[in-house]
């Protein structure tokens, strides 16, 4: 935790909270520590010249005909780079994620569509049915990864993009199976995905809301799933983005994703775990800046003008200073987050290193493209390929705004050092200065209605009354629960 110790009560002294890591990747070292392992040394070499053999020779004919890198896929799936977060239990590598981040910046500097490929098999989708997915439902998804399949996650709506809750996608229960009706849009793989997590508001047989869940899906396997129109991505083309079309999509119960929260709240810890997809985002954001700062500094060498390099001029030389310093900020960030990731980590940390991270990738690649002057926005120059891709990730997986709203909320809140519990008794706050900030009894389950909790801080309380902070009684916040 980021500011005190999570403890439990019950015997009066205070110890770490235990948690349920049947599932989760790999034990982390300190997170102070970023000094990487012979073990993941060798890893990154062997991504490096992954990277920086075939993948990057099909690096621009994937851009100029927009089609999936299926020699890619297929070499990734031979290296053992698809699921590599999977438990071993299940055929995969029980690595970290930290050990995907290593995988995904080489990948990146060479090529961003398989780098996002690599990010998609290894996070996001695949942990949230590896963590809350049933035995059956976790063997389905660690074969088809492992095979080569890039899952898909859809949760986007037309009208429902960063307000994710309002999607209208529904699923009604009938008798042994859930009928889905809606349409996703901006779908990451779509038509060439096999594996697909829909997300969809769920109604009883009485038609009565339960909440927001998640269903399994296979393409050619289940009926009712249609691949809708392509959409022409401005950047990182070689990676499908389709609407979807759900038309009575008939999955059965051994389909659902259901958290130990139920539907009511399963939405809301089904996301959690796409934080560390967020690191992965951030990751690629990352490649594409190192790829431009490099461009940059070996065409400042070379390019004279003057009657001498341009590197040797104090505003370019400012200009890669900086280049190199965000870069390297940046980097620190998604070592951190990535250390820290596991379905149950705050939020801020995967926001953090989005947010730094995709904006950096923006202005390091436009510096760049200015050191490189009118060569720079050429298009048989790669920096033009790494201004587009890198436009993307302040956008998708959360927007900038988005994700700033999300550092500020656990900022201000009284609680922001508590991630609520759902499923067990509730933990206090120890902080550093030794004060203790409790929260309901812990004899007293969070489930009984005597129990409400902010949505927006997760302050819980036993008495009917508002947050402690003006902060979440104030617009959305208060309506949200305070």
């Amino acid at each position: 935790m980021l500011f005190g110790t999570v403890t439990r009560r019950s015997t009066g002294v205070c110890r770490p909270v235990a948690r349920d890591r049947s599932f989760a990747p790999a034990p982390r070292r300190p997170v102070t520590d970023f000094a990487l392992t012979p073990d993941q040394q060798e890893l990154q070499a062997r991504a490096r010249d992954l990277a920086r053999g075939p993948v990057a020779a099909n690096a621009a004919q994937v851009d100029r005909t927009e089609a999936y890198p299926w020699d890619n896929v297929r070499a990734l799936t031979e290296a053992g780079f698809m699921g590599m977060t999977i438990p071993r239990a299940y055929g995969g590598q029980g690595r970290s994620f930290l050990d995907a981040v290593l995988v995904i910046d080489e990948m990146t500097q060479a090529c961003g569509v398989t780098a996002r490929i690599v990010v998609e098999a290894n996070m996001g989708a695949v942990s949230a049915i590896m963590i809350y997915g049933t035995e059956s439902q976790r063997r389905l998804a660690a074969d088809l990864v492992l095979a080569g399949d890039k899952p898909a996650i859809c949760i986007t709506e037309p009208d429902a993009g960063s307000a994710a809750n309002e999607m209208t996608t529904r699923a009604d229960k009938r008798g042994d199976r859930y009928l889905l009706n809606g349409r996703k849009h901006w779908i990451t793989g779509g038509g060439v995905s096999r594996l697909h997590l829909v997300f969809a508001r769920v109604f009883d047989e009485h038609g009565a809301e339960q909440g927001i869940g998640g269903f399994i899906a296979v393409r050619d396997e289940t009926k009712g799933l249609v691949i809708g129109q392509r959409e022409l991505a401005v950047g990182l083309r070689g990676i499908p983005e389709n609407g979807i079309l759900f038309q009575d999509m008939e999955i059965a119960l051994d389909r659902v994703v259901l958290p130990p929260g139920g539907f009511r709240h399963g939405f809301a810890d089904l996301m959690n775990v796409y934080n560390a997809q967020r690191v992965g985002a951030a990751t690629v954001a990352l490649g594409l800046a190192d790829g431009a700062y490099r461009l940059a500094l070996d065409y400042a060498g070379r390019r004279e003008q003057f009657g001498r390099p341009i590197a040797e001029f104090q505003g370019i030389q400012w200009m890669l200073a900086d280049m190199s310093t965000l870069s390297d900020a940046a980097r620190m960030l998604i070592h951190r987050a990535a250390a820290r990731a596991n379905p149950f980590s705050e939020p801020t940390e995967a926001a953090k290193a989005k947010v730094f991270a995709s904006e950096t990738a923006i202005k390091i690649s436009n510096d760049a493209l200015q050191i490189f002057g009118a060569r720079g926005y050429s298009r048989n120059e790669l920096l033009e390929r790494i201004a587009r891709d890198a436009r993307m990730f302040t956008i998708r997986g959360g927007t900038a705004q988005i994700l700033r709203t999300v550092i500020a909320a656990r900022q201000l809140c009284p609680c922001r050092g508590r991630r609520a519990s759902r499923h067990g008794t509730a933990p206090t706050i120890q902080s550093a200065a030794g004060a203790r900030r409790e929260g309901p009894p812990p004899w007293l389950p969070v489930r009984r209605r005597a129990i409400r909790q902010c949505d927006v801080c997760r302050w819980q309380r036993t008495r009917s009354r508002s947050c402690p902070r003006r902060y979440c009684n104030r617009g959305a916040a208060r309506r949200r629960g305070c």
